[in-house]
């Protein structure tokens, strides 16, 4: 029986030496326990597994290495469950001699035997970290950004559910097939080709990809494509992660609608013209051709607004705008600048100037006719007209600013011309139109540092005796001297600036006549002042009269103003009305320049006028030409008859006196007398007529 024993625990240790080895060799760890918990043995595996040499393990406790079960107790209670099921299998944790923590996979049976515990102790720790991993995997793969995931030769294996509702197919359409499916059309090949390219070189593809729905509907992504890689550094797998990016897309989109293009119409704004010149600029430059720009406003556009309404107003823009696009060419370019100004923007025109203005002149003709036809805006039917100007350009010998402002030059020269017409820019023209914008500013300037001077030219009688004066604005320009009349009078007329240099020369002229008032030879002159229609017309014209004559206490009967037929029979209802408040006042009125406008004598008899001028253009020929002699001795007649005064300007020459005083004008202007001057020199030529006239009583 001893050796039988004896032979059975010869088996049993050879058994687990065998065991152990094996162990070892599998790298999984070995322990042999007694049941107060000591270890008896254990294997080198485990020993690599926990750090601690065989002599630290062999007789320690259980609870030393035991990291779930912290006590000898905790240990003394599981083995007792061991013992009393024979075996078990459970994951616990040890812990290393450095002091970090392994998974380890414990497989336990009760030898009763031996009246011990073997253990087989297992490393799992690479394959917890790997189940966590896969688990985070799994996760991600399930997040809102669309994941694919495909082989070397671009077969689609697997999607997640966020592909799947971003793509519209589901993963079962999906499995085996190649992307291609995506394809929106949208990219060509040269895009794919640069997309593997980097692929294949750097692992790794990021942009964005304009892609297809199931149901056909394109949509752009974020994608990123990354080749995952083996031991061997081959690609085993293509995986693209794509975010939709159809809201910021959007967005952008609306972004650059507000900064490219006009709100109203959609067409691009001055800031995308500026963009499309600059291109015009450069394809013109290559290619030798001309472009042209065609700057357009529609005339009386403001009358529409202020009398229908914006809405009206916007619905003939829109039409307008619509009307433009279709009268060009895909590649031509439409802007609206703002209001009821719109730009087209012309390239690839003749190289040859005289054609290239042809061709822009066809298109300017084709566009007039397609915006004069009528328009149906809601129930309002309206017709319009366009100004068109129009520019020719060849590569960059101009800037964009100036090119703007030469077709915005030509425009107005088209609504100077009567409207709906066309017009092609003159360099000429513009030098004159700066030059006009300068005297503009100074004239603003002038009035402001009191620059504008009166003089006088005198009017006398047969015997050559001073009736008065005509008052002529000068302008003495501190560099260029004395400004022709010509020059600046129109432009005071157009800008409005008439109305507050018309008044300075009212006051100016009373302030005279009080002057005069104080002495025996002057007190009974008159001064004329000439009334331009915008002053006239100025709704407080009457109460301005009656302030400057309280302010320079003038006599009213020695003020005379002069008006021109044109204003005169402007409104002559409103005309009539002004002069006989005016009249009431004491103040005596002549009409300028008569006999070149259209004066109909039914108005002319109803007017309180005094005096009647008879223009110089009719009496510089009266002595050689009988068609002038015979109007103006039919000007005086009538005038007679009206029971009004006459007098007639431009008198240079003794004949011409002579002439119309045989026929009944006693009353004289012109150089024969004396050239306009200023007071100084008006008084001192007074001086010497007063002087002539005494010495010839004397003389008599």
């Amino acid at each position: 029986m001893t050796d039988h024993l004896r032979a059975a625990q010869q088996h049993e240790a050879e058994a687990l030496s065998e065991f152990r080895m094996m162990l070892d060799t599998s790298g999984e760890g070995f322990w042999k326990v007694d049941q107060s918990g000591r270890i008896v043995e254990a294997n080198d595996a485990y020993c690599q597994i926990s750090g601690y040499a065989m002599e630290e393990i062999i007789g320690a406790h259980i609870s030393k290495f035991e990291a779930a079960e912290q006590t000898p107790e905790d240990v003394a209670a599981h083995i007792q469950r061991i013992v009393e099921r024979g075996y078990e299998r459970y994951e616990t944790q040890h812990r290393h001699r450095d002091g970090h923590l392994v998974d380890i996979e414990v497989i336990t049976s009760f030898i009763p035997e031996t009246d011990c515990l073997i253990a087989i102790l297992r490393d799992v720790t690479g394959r917890k970290r790997n189940e966590q991993a896969m688990r985070v995997a799994a996760t991600a793969f399930e997040t809102q950004d669309a994941i694919m995931i495909t082989d070397t030769d671009a077969n689609i294996l697997r999607v997640n559910r966020a592909f799947e509702e971003l793509s519209g197919y589901s993963a079962e359409e999906l499995i085996g097939r190649n992307p291609r499916i995506f394809k929106s059309g949208q990219h060509d090949e040269e895009f794919y080709q640069a997309m593997w390219s980097d692929l294949l070189g750097t692992g790794k593809w990021i942009g964005e990809v304009w892609n297809k729905r199931k149901s056909g509907e394109i949509y752009p992504v974020r994608m990123t494509i990354t080749a995952v890689y083996d031991d061997h550094h081959q690609v085993t797998h293509y995986v693209s992660v794509s975010r939709d990016i159809s809201q910021r897309k959007l967005a952008e989109q609306q972004i650059q609608q507000l900064a490219f293009y006009d709100p109203l119409t959609n067409l691009p704004n001055r800031r995308l013209l500026q963009d499309r010149l600059r291109q015009a600029f450069a394809i013109s430059n290559r290619s030798g051709q001309h472009g042209a720009l065609m700057f357009l406003d529609l005339d009386h556009f403001k009358i529409l607004n202020d009398t229908q309404g914006h809405d009206i107003g916007d619905l003939l823009l829109l039409e307008v705008a619509r009307r433009l696009e279709s009268s060009v060419r895909s590649s031509d370019t439409v802007a609206r600048l703002g209001g009821d100004e719109f730009v087209v923007v012309m390239g690839s025109l003749s190289s040859i100037t005289g054609e290239a203005a042809a061709q822009a002149e066809l298109v300017a003709e084709k566009v007039r006719t397609a915006l004069n036809r009528p328009y149906l805006l809601g129930d309002y039917t309206h017709r319009t007209t366009p100004s068109i100007g129009i520019v020719l350009f060849r590569g960059h010998q101009d800037s964009l600013e100036n090119l703007l402002k030469y077709a915005d030059t030509a425009m107005y020269q088209a609504k100077s011309a009567g409207r709906n017409s066309i017009r092609f820019y003159d360099p000429d023209m513009q030098a004159a139109i700066e030059a006009r914008s300068r005297m503009e500013g100074e004239l603003h300037l002038a009035l402001e540092k009191q620059q504008f001077r009166l003089h006088y030219q005198i009017q006398v009688d047969s015997l050559r005796r001073p009736l008065g004066a005509e008052a002529l604005l000068r302008w003495e320009h501190p560099e260029r001297g004395l400004v022709s009349p010509m020059q600046f009078i129109p432009l005071t007329e157009e800008t409005g600036l008439i109305v507050p240099i018309g008044l300075w020369v009212m006051q100016t002229a009373c302030a005279q006549l009080k002057a005069w008032q104080h002495n025996a030879s002057t007190r009974d002159l008159v001064i004329a002042v000439n009334v331009s229609a915008r002053q006239f017309h100025q709704a407080d014209f009457v109460a301005q009269v009656q302030r400057v004559l309280l302010e320079s206490g003038a006599e009213p009967s020695h003020l005379k103003l002069e008006l021109t037929e044109s204003t005169v029979l402007k409104n002559v209802e409103d005309t009539i009305a002004k002069m006989q408040e005016i009249k009431k006042l004491g103040v005596n009125f002549s009409m300028d320049d008569f006999g070149t406008g259209y004066s109909s004598l039914q108005y002319l008899k109803r007017l309180p006028l005094d005096q009647i001028k008879i223009d110089r253009s009719f009496v510089s020929d009266i002595d050689s030409n009988p068609n002038d002699a015979a109007i103006v001795q039919t000007i005086i007649a009538m005038t007679h008859a009206l029971g009004l005064n006459v007098i007639a300007e431009g008198v240079e020459t003794e004949a011409q006196r002579d002439f119309l005083d045989k026929h009944g004008c006693h009353a004289f202007q012109g150089y024969l007398f004396g050239k306009p001057v200023p007071i100084e020199q008006f008084e001192a030529l007074l001086g010497r007529q007063l002087q002539a006239e005494v010495t010839g009583r004397g003389d008599s």
